[in-house]
C-alpha cells in the first residue's frame, strides 16, 4: 500500500519511497527508506511521513504503528545536515520534523531500532510511545558537535525518559549510550538480538499484546498519559527549543558547524555571539 504525498507532482526529481507504508492485521508498519543517506531527514522523509500518518490516524483498521528502517547499520542519522546548510526545510506543518516528532497522534507508535538512531533520528524515536531495539543499537544527540541543539523534542523529552543526569550527559556531550544501558535506564521496553527480522520479530509481538485489547481503551488511555505528562506545554517546549536553534542560527559557529561535516574535517568554534 503505498500514497502519493500530497503537492508531489509528477516527474519531479524530488525523491520519492523514501518512508514506505504497509499494513500487517491491525498494525501499520512504516520504513525508513533512504539507505544511501543513512535515513537522513530530508524534506521528502518529512512529506511522505505525514502523508502515511494521516492514513494510519485515518484507518479505523489500523490501532498500532511501527516505525523501523530499512538500513542495516542505522535507524536514522538525523537532519540532512547538507540540506540544514541550504536552508532545507525539514519540518512539516502539522508533523514538525520527520513529519511525526510533533504530529498529534491517538494511536500508540512503536520504535524498531537495529542500528544507529542519532539526533533527529533519536528524537523520532523518543517521540514513540514504546521502544524496541536490538543489541547493536545505539542512542545520541550530537547535535552540539555541530553547533546546533536537538530542537525537535530531544531537550525536554530525554529529561522524561531518563535520570536528568543521564539525558544532561548525552545532550551536553553528544555522546552516544548503547542499547543495554537505555533499557537499564528504562528508555528501551524490548531488547532483542541485531538484525531487522529479529527486531521486527520482537516489534511485533510488543504490538499484538496491544492489539488484543480494546483500541478505543487503548488510545483513551494513551491521550489520558499524554495530557497527564505535558499538560499542554508540549508547544512552549518546542518553541523554545526552535528560539534556542534561530540564535545559534545567527552565529559563526552555526555555519561552521554543518560545513566542517561536509568537508571531513574537525570544526573550529569561536564561541563568538556576535551575528554574520
Amino acid at each position: 500500500y503505498q500514497r502519493r504525498v500530497r503537492g508531489q507532482q509528477p516527474g519531479t526529481m524530488a525523491e520519492s519511497g523514501v518512508v514506505l507504508f504497509r499494513k500487517e492485521g491491525h498494525v501499520a508498519i512504516f520504513t525508513l527508506n533512504r539507505p544511501k543517506a543513512m535515513n537522513a531527514v530530508s524534506a521528502e522523509v518529512s512529506a511522505e511521513m505525514e502523508a502515511h500518518m494521516d492514513a494510519f490516524e485515518a484507518d479505523d483498521t489500523l490501532w498500532v504503528g511501527i516505525i523501523e528502517s530499512s538500513h542495516p547499520k542505522v535507524f536514522c542519522a538525523g537532519a540532512d545536515l547538507k540540506s540544514v546548510s541550504a536552508g532545507g526545510k525539514l519540518a512539516t506543518k502539522k508533523g514538525g520534523f520527520a513529519g511525526f516528532t510533533s504530529y498529534p497522534r491517538t494511536k500508540p507508535v512503536i520504535a524498531c531500532v537495529d542500528g544507529f538512531a542519532l539526533a533527529g533520528g533519536c528524537e523520532i524515536v523518543l517521540s514513540c510511545d514504546l521502544v524496541v531495539a536490538s543489541t547493536k543499537s545505539k542512542f545520541g544527540v550530537p547535535e552540539v558537535k555541530r553547533s546546533l541543539i536537538a530542537a525537535a523534542g530531544g531537550l525536554f523529552r530525554l529529561p522524561t525518559k531518563l535520570p536528568h543526569a543521564i539525558a544532561m550527559e548525552m545532550i551536553l556531550t553528544g555522546d552516544r549510550m548503547p542499547c543495554e544501558r537505555m533499557h537499564q535506564l528504562g528508555m528501551v521496553n524490548v531488547v532483542c538480538e541485531p538484525g531487522r527480522e529479529k527486531a521486527m520479530e520482537a516489534a511485533m509481538g510488543l504490538a499484538s499484546r496491544i492489539t488484543v485489547n480494546a483500541p478505543l481503551a487503548v488510545f483513551e488511555s494513551k491521550a489520558c498519559v499524554d495530557e497527564f505528562s505535558t499538560r499542554g506545554t508540549d508547544n512552549a517546549d518546542f518553541q523554545r527549543s526552535n528560539d534556542g536553534l534561530m540564535m545559534l542560527a545567527q552565529t559563526p559557529d552555526f555555519k561552521e558547524g554543518p560545513r566542517a561535516f561536509i568537508e571531513k574535517r574537525d570544526p573550529v568554534w569561536t564561541g563568538q555571539k556576535s551575528k554574520l
